[in-house]
């Protein structure tokens, strides 16, 4: 009994309380004249840039490859033995400085020979002298003949002629002489001797040794014909300007990170394209001032490969955006953009190198243009969004040494 009387009570409670509350909503829509309806939902955010054109420096970067400004072979000027080698392989050597020694005992003897020779050709010739001296006034009181006189004479010009022979065959002997001692044309590092105490050379044919002159040093490039004519093409549409040729200049980076302290200047192209690479060589001379650059940078090695980075053009109303900001599909690259109802469409672009963080844009936006660089899971293409400036400062952003110039892939 009493169960029932609490499962009644509470039943005519819960009426009640539904009552109680239709009341209070019709009370309610009588105020407003509305029915009631739920908050509208809010628009997704994403984070924008507006496109502005900008002037920068387009540095295009290549691979290079170091090499001796001048390779010198070191040949030896007269034949015999090795008596002695007086350098250590593989250190600077400088201008004049003795490198071998070849056996000069028999030069010395060629050399005084001829020296003697030079002296007895004197003593002819001052003899036929005095002689034609002596009897040359003879003549006017008929004591020689014509004759004697023309003989004297002759012998003469015979002396003088046989003292210019060995005059010329002493400077020869002497040139012998002082070849046996070899020296350094130039400063550079020497190689590895292919000679040594001992072995027998032959006049300018053997190699005895090679010496890289490194100041300045060369760094030769490769650039494709593909960027030769799309940087053709940019400076007639004035896209870019360009010095002139052999004004460009090139800073170094090595395989570490690490970049050369001094820049280099461009002083030589190739006049044809290599039909075997499809690429244009050209030459960077970089001073190379061994024992004076600065504390930590490394020295440069011919055949050591490096990254030439080049500098002089400068690109017109380029245009930037993060990379985060481009997408790929099947089609290509492309971007979100916001139209002026503040809905999302998709454009498709032209991006063709990196610049630090950010795609240069070749073609597809405009100034003044909104791209979307952050947010881009809330929305889809027709999409009406909220958009707020871009904060560059997120820490899943692509890192900074993307290589200026670098091409799109």
């Amino acid at each position: 009994m009493h169960r029932m009387t609490g499962w009644l009570f509470l039943s005519i409670f819960r009426i009640q309380s539904t009552i109680v509350l239709a009341l209070i909503l019709t009370l309610l829509s009588a105020c407003t004249g509305q029915p009631p309806q739920a908050p509208p939902p809010s628009l997704p955010q994403v984070e924008v840039i507006t496109v502005t054109p900008q002037t920068l420096a387009d540095e295009p970067e290549f691979i290079g490859q170091a090499e001796a400004f001048r390779p010198v072979e070191i040949r030896s000027q007269v034949s015999g033995i090795i008596k002695q080698v007086y350098f250590t392989e593989g250190r600077d050597v400088k201008k004049g400085e003795r490198l071998y020694l070849i056996d000069p005992v028999p030069f010395k003897a060629v050399h005084l020979s001829n020296k003697a020779k030079v002296a007895q050709m004197q003593a002819r010739l001052q003899q036929a002298q005095q002689n034609l001296t002596r009897i040359k006034p003879l003549l006017d009181k008929q004591a020689v003949s014509k004759k004697e006189i023309d003989d004297a004479e002759a012998e003469v010009r015979a002396a003088k002629a046989a003292l210019d022979e060995a005059q010329n065959d002493l400077a020869k002997a002497k040139f012998d002489l002082d070849n046996t001692v070899i020296t350094a044309p130039v400063n550079g590092r020497i190689g590895r001797s292919q000679f040594y105490e001992g072995r027998l050379i032959t006049a300018q044919e053997s190699l005895l040794v090679t010496i890289a002159q490194l100041d300045p040093l060369y760094v030769s490039v490769n650039v494709p014909e593909s960027y030769l004519l799309r940087r053709r093409r940019e400076v007639t549409e004035q896209k870019v300007t360009s010095p002139e040729i052999f004004q460009l200049r090139g800073v170094l980076t090595f395989s570490d990170g690490s970049v050369y302290p001094h820049e280099g200047i461009l002083d030589f192209a190739e006049a044809v394209i290599r039909p075997q690479t499809g690429t244009l060589q050209g030459r960077f001379k970089f001073p190379h001032p061994e024992g004076h650059l600065p504390p930590g940078h490394a020295y440069l090695y011919p055949g050591q490969f490096v990254k030439v980075r080049i500098k002089g053009h400068i690109r017109q109303h380029a245009i930037l955006i993060p990379q985060r900001a481009v997408q790929q599909s099947p089609a290509g690259s492309m971007v979100f953009v916001i139209d002026e109802n503040e809905q999302v469409q998709v454009r498709p672009v032209q991006a063709s190198a990196w610049h630090g963080k950010d795609w240069l844009i070749e073609s597809g936006l405009q100034p003044g243009e909104r791209v979307v660089v952050e947010g881009f899971f809330r929305i889809m293409p027709g999409v009406k969004v909220q958009a707020v400036p871009y904060h560059s400062a997120h820490t899943n952003d692509l890192p900074a040494e993307a290589s200026s110039g670098q091409s799109a892939p």
